[in-house]
């Protein structure tokens, strides 16, 4: 019987726990649609890398996974409790259809009203009791003990928190918060993307010679920025501080505590979680299903910051804990093999990686913007949507 409630309640805590976190892939992925409030998703994703950067734990590094929760078990528990009012709304326009004016089309309206009504009534006990999956079960509980739920329900000391409590809730979210990370975070990354703006023009122009050389010279420093890119806007996240964004000897000191983890967390950021990414950006798509995508970007882009944030940390934390990074005389070998064996595969992975984003201009739907709009950089969005 113990085997039995453990493992019961195991399954209960992982089903939870993917639960609020397809919750809070799919929040990010309407935030990500929304133009200016997709800062707030951007902002979230860099503060996940800078969390675990600075050592938190996973479930401390998605903040308001609870919350994101409770607010997709809402929309869940709207989705259902809407249904029976949908299905008598299409039968009475059936019905009209059939016979205009007709009796029965006028039964299914009032019966699709009254529907409409006590699910609204359900939902807004069930939500101002708490929004939890206990909440959402009240009128059994109600009939299992009617005099103490009475109480509880209907209180008059319930309701009147009930603005406080939902104050609470949406302070809980950070939302400014997020938006002014994301904000700084995506100036400063532009700023890193200069390059990529040279070789847009130099591209649209179109010309040879100085023009074309100069393009090949924006490609080779934005290849160097993007060795770095990733790691600084972790870094950044973590300080808190825009300056930290282009701290790159602090990054560089960084690399040295563990190469191969460092090299890892390139491939996850730069090729095997953005490329496959790009056969979504081929086509545009109408601006009411755009967060669609987007679910699929949020959900790929989100493990990449997660890798860069522990790749941090271990190089950080293998600086502190072994002398031998910090002395650069010792006579163990294999630190040096290491570091500079990455060292002569970052360029190739940074190359294959802006080959993809070369091809992209001829694929893509943004065309030239491609070069700017990088996913594995900036805001995990797929195209501009279509009007």
């Amino acid at each position: 019987m113990n085997s039995l409630k453990r493992i019961l309640r195991l399954i209960h805590t992982v089903s939870g726990g993917v639960f609020c976190i397809v919750s809070l892939i799919v929040l990010l992925a309407i935030l990500t649609a929304i133009p200016v409030l997709q800062l707030i998703a951007f902002g979230y994703l860099l503060n996940v890398a800078g969390r675990l950067a600075g050592g938190a734990s996973f479930c401390d590094s998605l903040p308001g996974l609870s919350q994101a929760g409770q607010i997709g078990l809402a929309a869940t528990a709207l989705i259902l409790a809407s249904l029976p009012t949908q299905l008598l709304a299409h039968w009475e326009s059936v019905a009209v259809l059939i016979q205009p004016g007709s009796t029965r089309a006028s039964v299914m309206r009032f019966f699709a009203f009254a529907m409409s009504s006590i699910a609204m009534a359900y939902l807004m006990i069930a939500w101002g009791l708490g929004a939890r999956l206990v909440d959402y079960g009240w009128p059994v509980s109600f009939c299992l003990g009617p005099r103490k739920h009475l109480r509880r329900f209907f209180c008059k000391g319930a309701w009147s928190s009930l603005p406080n409590r939902l104050w609470d809730f949406t302070v809980s979210l950070e939302l400014p918060s997020y938006f002014w990370l994301g904000l700084r975070g995506a100036v400063g990354t532009l700023i890193w993307l200069i390059p990529a703006f040279v070789i847009i023009f130099t591209f649209r122009e179109g010309d040879t010679g100085a023009a074309g050389l100069l393009g090949m010279i924006a490609m080779l420093v934005l290849g160097i920025a993007m060795m770095y890119l990733p790691m600084l806007q972790a870094q950044f996240a973590d300080a808190n501080r825009l300056s930290a964004l282009f701290d790159v000897r602090r990054i560089r000191s960084d690399f040295r505590g563990a190469p191969w983890a460092w090299l890892a967390a390139m491939l996850l950021t730069l090729l095997v979680l953005p490329l496959p990414l790009y056969s979504l950006k081929i086509e545009a798509t109408q601006q009411e299903v755009m967060w669609l995508p987007c679910v699929v970007f949020v959900a790929f882009m989100l493990p990449a910051r997660v890798a860069t944030g522990l790749a941090l940390r271990r190089c950080r934390r293998n600086l502190l804990a072994d002398d031998s990074f910090a002395n650069p005389k010792s006579p163990d070998t294999w630190p040096t093999i290491s570091r500079w064996t990455v060292r002569l595969l970052m360029p190739l992975v940074v190359a294959v990686y802006l080959g993809f984003v070369y091809l992209s201009q001829y694929t893509s739907w943004d065309g030239l913007g491609t070069w700017i709009a990088q996913h594995a950089v900036l805001i995990p969005v797929p195209f501009r949507p279509v009007d």
